[in-house]
This record gives structure tokens, C-alpha cells and sequence, in this order.
């Protein structure tokens, strides 16, 4: 059986459009049909180079995605034939299985991770899909795979916000906008917002900002940003820019947290001013909001039905697989305030 899916052959190239022949299930792999993929932050940095090594080339991408089950491999326990589940990169139920290899017509070998969905076709790893209703639309599920679950589990589970809190989130994009709206879920106060787009912050501002700040009209934005309150008891940085970060860790108060959401260059380091370095500050990374998807996808989709959590507003466009490179060029001209999706076209 054979499919399309974008291949990166070489870093800081254009996607490649192949057909591919899909592999034979081994034991704990589940083949699902993919429906929707979003695009996330990593996908960039994996195209650009910035935390994989040129070995593994070439490979496909993508870790967050609905679909349909279409076959089980031997163990699988967690889905059945038929299911609709979202494909999320952190370790959920089930078994961890071997990464898939895709064949070329010519007998290479194009490599992938536990999970990948810039494909019509995946083969995923059983711990990385989770089953969900039937009336959780298909461009919705997506969502679950990354950012809702990133934004939210980060505020539960890393950064613990209490009500009354004030927090500070750098970058609203995917993930931002939904720390953002789980702030405003757990009573956070003041919410700020800091974005180079005023599509981004007006969006902020409906999931439930407070304060937002443009930091391209702010002379050195990064003395002045914080004035609203001066510090916040959690300051979120989703870019992975190391002055950003230093920044962030600055604006955060005595004994608060500077959470790294974004990833910075494994070339690049970051410099803490001394003068803030030794007050019971916390510097910590995301670990995708240390979600437990078996359990946390089922209650935030539970939220989504009853109109408590806002999913349909950071859906901001849609292009095809065979746009994916138009669609990454969008995503990092920040074209549009929420999510992209890339929609598999099945005949």
C-alpha cells in the first residue's frame, strides 16, 4: 500500500512531496489514516537543523494529528479498527514500539519517529495515539496533540498556577494562546501577552488577556514590557530566544518560575544577569505540560463540548499536504494568529 508524505532530504530545505510504500506492522505499531496535521514550532526546528543530526536524513515530520485507526499491530491493546484518535507526541498508554521505515521505489529508505503526520498515512507507535468520541470533529482533534495540551498541562501541572497569580506569557502562538486561556481558566491575574503581531494579541485578548504589549512599538521592550505588573509570578517564554528568556527570568518575581517553552539552539547559551540569579527564582523547560494524554485529552475535549474551553477561534487557516511548504512559510512569517492545519486529501 502506498501514500504521499513530505519528506525533509536535507536541513534548511523545501519539503519534498514522495510516494511511499507502507511498512508491514511490527508488534505496539498501529497504521492510522490521517485526516488533519498541525504545525508546531519543533517541525521548524527539525527543517532548520537545530536538534537533529544530518544521519538520520532523510525523514518525515509532524507530531500532532487526528485520524482513523486502519490496522493494529500485534499487543495493541489501547485502540480498535475503526477508532478516531488523536496522534500526540508525548508518551501515553500502551506499548513503545520500533520506528517505522517507509520504502522508496528504489529501494531506500526514508526514516520517522514514534509518530509522524505530515503523511497520508502513519505509522505510529501504540503509546502515541488516544482514542476520542465521535463528535469530537476531525480539524479539532489536532489540537490535543500539542498545543491545547502543552498550554494547559503547563498551567496545572509545571508552573501550578494559583488564583489571583499573575503571569506573563512571551510568543503567543499555538502554544501560547493556550497558556494564555488556561490562566484565565484557573483566575490568573494579571495575564500579559507579548507578541511581535497584533493578530496574535487581539486573539490573546479573547481567550482571556489582560495586558497585551507589542514588543515591535516598545523601545527596548524588554525594560519596559513589564510595567504592568513590574514582575509576575510566572514568566512563559514559547520562542526559545535566548535574550527573550533572559528577559523572561528577569521580569519573574523572587521565588517564581521562568518556564522555557521554546527551544533554543544547542549552539547558542543564555546569560543571567547576577543581580537576579539568587533569589529563589526557578528556571525551568516544558516537558509538554507533563500530560498524561489517556487522561488529560478526555477532559479538556469535555470542556470543548460544554463550551467552557475555546478550540474553534485558534483554528486560523488550512492548506493541503501538497501546500506544506506554503504552509511553513506561513507559519513563520506569522501569517495568521492561531493554528495551521495541513488536510489530507483522500480520494
Amino acid at each position: 500500500m502506498k501514500m504521499k508524505a513530505a519528506v525533509l532530504r536535507e536541513f534548511q530545505t523545501a519539503l519534498v512531496i514522495e510516494e511511499l510504500e507502507i511498512p508491514r506492522l511490527r508488534c505496539g505499531q498501529v497504521l492510522v489514516k490521517v485526516f488533519f496535521s498541525g504545525i508546531c514550532g519543533a517541525q521548524l526546528n527539525h527543517i532548520a537543523g537545530v536538534k537533529t543530526k544530518k544521519e538520520f536524513l532523510p525523514f518525515l515530520l509532524g507530531h500532532e494529528g487526528s485520524g482513523e485507526v486502519v490496522e493494529i499491530g500485534d499487543g495493541v491493546k489501547s485502540v480498535r479498527v475503526d477508532d478516531k484518535v488523536v496522534m500526540h507526541w508525548r508518551k501515553g498508554k500502551g506499548i513503545e514500539s520500533d520506528f517505522p521505515k517507509y520504502l522508496r521505489g528504489d529501494g531506500s529508505t526514508v526514516g520517522a519517529g514514534l509518530i509522524t503526520t505530515f503523511n497520508e498515512f502513519a505509522v505510529v507507535s501504540e503509546n502515541r495515539v488516544t482514542t476520542i468520541p465521535g463528535n469530537i470533529p476531525y480539524n479539532i482533534a489536532p489540537l490535543l496533540g500539542c498545543s491545547v495540551t502543552t498550554g494547559l498541562g503547563l498551567i496545572n501541572n509545571e508552573a501550578k498556577l494559583k488564583i489571583g497569580q499573575s503571569i506573563t506569557v512571551i510568543g503567543v502562538g499555538g502554544v501560547g494562546l493556550n497558556i494564555i486561556q488556561g490562566a484565565a481558566m484557573v483566575s490568573a491575574n494579571p495575564i500579559i501577552a507579548v507578541d511581535r503581531s497584533i493578530e496574535r494579541l487581539e486573539l490573546a485578548k479573547k481567550l482571556g488577556a489582560t495586558h497585551t504589549i507589542n514588543s515591535l512599538k516598545v523601545n527596548e521592550w524588554g525594560a519596559d514590557v513589564f510595567k504592568l505588573p513590574t514582575l509576575t509570578d510566572v514568566c512563559v517564554d514559547t520562542t526559545g530566544i535566548v535574550e527573550l528568556i533572559r528577559i523572561a527570568y528577569n521580569a519573574t518575581k523572587p521565588g517564581g518560575k521562568t518556564i522555557m517553552v521554546g527551544q533554543s539552539r544547542i549552539d547558542e547559551f543564555i546569560l543571567l544577569d547576577s543581580s537576579h540569579a539568587f533569589n529563589d527564582k526557578v528556571l525551568m523547560d516544558c516537558n509538554g505540560g507533563l500530560t498524561i494524554p489517556e487522561v488529560d485529552i478526555a477532559r479538556y475535549l469535555n470542556l470543548y463540548l460544554q463550551g467552557k474551553l475555546n478550540l474553534d477561534d485558534l483554528i486560523s487557516v488550512k492548506y493541503t499536504l501538497e501546500q506544506i511548504n506554503e504552509a511553513l512559510d506561513a507559519v513563520r512569517d506569522l501569517k495568521f494568529p492561531g493554528k495551521c492545519l495541513v488536510e489530507m486529501n483522500h480520494d
